[in-house]
């Protein structure tokens, strides 16, 4: 994640072998000429693979192509066919899929971060399978609000607290702002806490010496490490919270009433329901992420010309944003789904309803992994943390850098951006002094993303707001169905935290 973003030694390699690949002169045609050539078009629908997907394979020379006079891409029957062999295998399919896919997709891994995993854990211990409906009914308004951030970004070409200082009065901003730093210094201290906790279980070290590790590791791997290259290597250690997609289904559980659960939605008025339905909202619906969303997708952009020496049509960068962002919350909520049904049929059933230390929650992974659960619990929080303490930290330095004018963005050096950095630095610090007051690390996670959940409110509203405003938007304003459920989720949260509020007094 350093000051230096740039494209990894494989990207400019890939752009290299391209531009070699690709006939920019009509005339040389040489042999090819008795070969039947394929549009863009009928190469997506000969190969079965989204639009967005070839043409990213073609930037990085997967795929050649030849340039007509009137700059019409085409691709040859052969060059079909060769390609056609490559994505035969299933894994390379997936593979070349999952490389095109951009801040998305690395929203929806840090979606499932230490607080995440954490809240599922317990809530499916408290409540067993009550509320896995919402593993399912909130998917469609995580995909409406995470796009509506996307397209502001792409739109505007600024991040969210940029676009806001510029249509809105600055202490309004300033408010927002100021909430969005204190959840994610509660947050970044959180996560923290139960990344030490996880490496107890592993190694014998003190909690104090561990937290103030990882907070060093992340400091260093912000400030130097290009974001890119950090994310291509942490993203693989995250697979370990897959363990519980597993282990649902190594435990065997009774797929009908999992199922009768997981679609019909049942609302308690108790407080501690209410209170558990607000954390899981905040935790994946949840502010760092809107900032965040919306200052990747300019910084995506950045990339992008990089690589193309031209700026991406909008429309285009929309498609691909939305594959991305589905991909991303799709597989957020997958974890989300069997997180929650593994530790109700694994924990809540044999008595286990309060989760209060790292041991515990990984409990849940025992049916898998044996005595090695602690190794797959602490793999996921571990890397899952390691992924989301430096977006946490620079969603906040983004947002607080737009409102303050400061010069932002992980591309720059640290002495074009000091403020932006100081901020990450701070951030993370704070974050890690609040592991030192005596909060219990688990149960820390759990009360932040009830935060984040209450927090997330206003944010929500602003951002529905701005994405409806043809001033901002023009005429990429939010699509039927983003208005629908994004104001789906406003209202749906709102309603949540005042009824939580409520029933708490």
């Amino acid at each position: 994640m350093g000051a230096n973003l740039s494209r990894n030694t494989e990207d400019q390699q890939n752009n290299k072998e391209v531009t070699s690949r690709i006939d920019l002169t009509a005339g040389d045609t040489g042999q090819d000429k008795t070969r039947k050539f394929f549009s863009v078009s009928e190469l997506r629908h000969e190969l079965g693979l989204p639009l967005v997907v070839i043409r990213r394979l073609m930037i990085w020379g997967e795929i050649a192509v030849t340039k007509t006079v009137d700059g019409t891409l085409q691709v040859s029957e052969s060059e079909i066919i060769r390609v056609k062999d490559l994505i035969k295998n299933p894994w390379t399919k997936a593979r070349l899929f999952l490389r095109t896919l951009g801040p998305g997709l690395i929203t929806g891994a840090s979606d499932d971060d230490p607080s995440g995993i954490a809240t599922y854990s317990s809530v499916g211990a408290q409540f067993g399978y009550a509320l896995l409906w919402m593993a399912v009914w909130i998917l469609p308004l995580m995909l409406a609000v995470q796009e509506s951030c996307a397209r502001i970004g792409i739109v505007t070409n600024k991040g969210l607290a940029k676009v806001l200082t510029k249509h809105y009065r600055k202490d309004l901003v300033g408010i927002i702002v100021f909430l969005l730093v204190i959840a994610n210094v509660v947050n970044i201290g959180a996560d923290l806490g139960a990344m030490a906790a996880s490496l107890k279980l592993l190694v014998p070290i003190e909690f104090t010496v561990a937290a103030l590790f990882f907070a060093l590791l992340v400091i260093v791997v912000e400030l130097f490490i290009p974001y890119r290259f950090y994310v291509s290597i942490l993203k693989w250690l995250t697979l370990a919270v897959f363990a519980y997609v597993i282990t649902g289904f190594v435990i065997k559980p009774d797929w009908i009433t999992v199922l009768r659960e997981a679609v019909t939605p049942e609302v308690r008025f108790q407080k501690e329901y209410i209170f558990a339905m607000v954390a899981v909202l905040g935790t994946t619906i949840t502010p760092y992420l809107f900032f965040w969303q919306t200052s990747e997708e300019v910084e995506d952009e950045k990339i992008e010309l990089d690589e193309n020496k031209k700026p991406p049509k909008i429309l285009e960068r929309i498609a691909r944003m939305r594959t991305d962002v589905s991909t991303g919350m799709i597989l957020a909520n997958v974890v989300f789904f069997f997180v929650i049904m593994t530790t109700a049929s694994v924990l809540f059933k044999n008595g286990i309803t309060s989760i209060d230390s790292a041991e515990e929650a990984a409990q849940a992974l025992r049916p898998l992994a044996g005595d090695r659960a602690y190794l797959l619990f602490s793999l996921g929080i571990i890397g899952t943390g390691l992924l989301a303490v430096p977006i946490l930290a620079g969603s906040g330095a983004y947002a607080l850098s737009e409102l303050m004018h400061w010069r932002e963005g992980l591309g720059e050096k640290i002495k074009r951006a000091r403020a932006f950095y100081v901020v990450i630095v701070l951030s993370i610090l704070f974050g890690l002094m609040l592991n030192f007051v005596g909060i219990n690390p688990i149960k820390a996670l759990y009360y932040s993303a009830f935060l984040n959940g209450v927090i997330a409110v206003p944010l929500l509203f602003v951002i529905m707001i701005v994405g409806n405003d043809q001033r901002i938007m023009g005429a990429e304003t939010h699509p039927l169905w983003v208005k629908i459920f994004g104001w789906l989720a406003v209202a749906f949260m709102a309603v949540a935290v005042t009824v939580s509020i409520i029933l708490q007094f």
